[in-house]
């Protein structure tokens, strides 16, 4: 985290879930969280024992981590509820876990298809419907973030399922906020552009494909995981109080959304 990072009292003992919360923007909002005061718990597939030492000896909090696979939904609802439970409720929920595979349209099988939209569309969904129950069971004024990305905008090759299971989530935070709105459940999205997190360098990401978006952008610099920690932070907090069902772009001037 930067020294910029603003401070949003009321997210000071918060309870917030995190999808992915183990690595890559996860890892970032996990971290960011705590550091406001908030007892945070995630759910990843991995073993992110180590992470959890790093944050408990970071910030002084350690993270409640609950592995499972969010397309699992029964472990997913059974991994909200062990942190509500431990956690004396629950005020957040952000739906960050998601694998954006790279597919030759023709080639896709249905297999691929449903896995796809699974991870990056449907665990987002039973998740914000378990979350809602806990958040109004609490009686507390709960806030989703959804994670979806510019791809769905601006039409990347190769990643039709992908790019369709983010323009769902789009259609599905809204349709969230007016179904949670009279609950006090506000239901926002983020949409970042090119991150560059470990492993979008990795796996897809060469100086060429950087050099392209930078050419798009606006601002001529390069996204890092830690730049969604801001935006991320306002939706969770009462700083965006009068907000609900909207996609907060965060891509560095590559697309304008209506």
């Amino acid at each position: 985290m930067t020294d910029q990072t603003p401070s949003h009292p009321d997210l000071d003992g918060a309870s917030v879930f995190i999808t992915g919360g183990g690595s890559g923007i996860g890892a970032k909002l996990t971290e960011a969280f705590l550091r406001q005061g908030a007892k945070v718990a995630f759910i990843g597939r991995s073993d992110y024992s180590g992470f959890c030492d790093e944050m408990e000896q970071a910030t002084g909090t350690r993270p409640l981590f609950l592995q499972g696979d969010v397309t699992d939904t029964a472990r997913l609802r059974e991994a909200i509820d062990t942190a509500a439970r431990e956690h004396g409720g629950l005020d957040v929920l952000v739906n960050n876990a998601a694998n954006d595979m790279r597919f030759k349209t023709p080639e896709i099988t249905e297999d691929d298809w449903n896995d796809q939209i699974a991870v990056n569309l449907g665990h987002q969904f039973f998740a914000a419907q378990h979350a809602a129950n806990a958040m109004k069971g609490a009686g507390t004024k709960g806030r989703i973030v959804n994670y979806t990305s510019i791809v769905w905008m601006s039409a990347s090759p190769g990643m039709l399922p992908y790019e369709t299971s983010k323009a769902g989530i789009v259609g599905l935070t809204r349709a969230l906020a007016r179904d949670y709105g009279e609950a006090g459940i506000r239901v926002n999205a983020i949409a970042p552009g090119m991150i560059l997190t470990e492993r979008q360098l990795k796996d897809w990401v060469t100086d060429e494909s950087k050099e392209r978006m930078l050419g798009k952008q606006c601002l001529k610099v390069e996204l890092k995981p830690e730049d969604m920690v801001g935006p991320t932070l306002f939706l969770a907090s009462d700083a965006s109080r009068a907000m609900t069902g909207q996609c907060l772009v965060a891509d560095g001037g590559v697309v304008f959304a209506p």
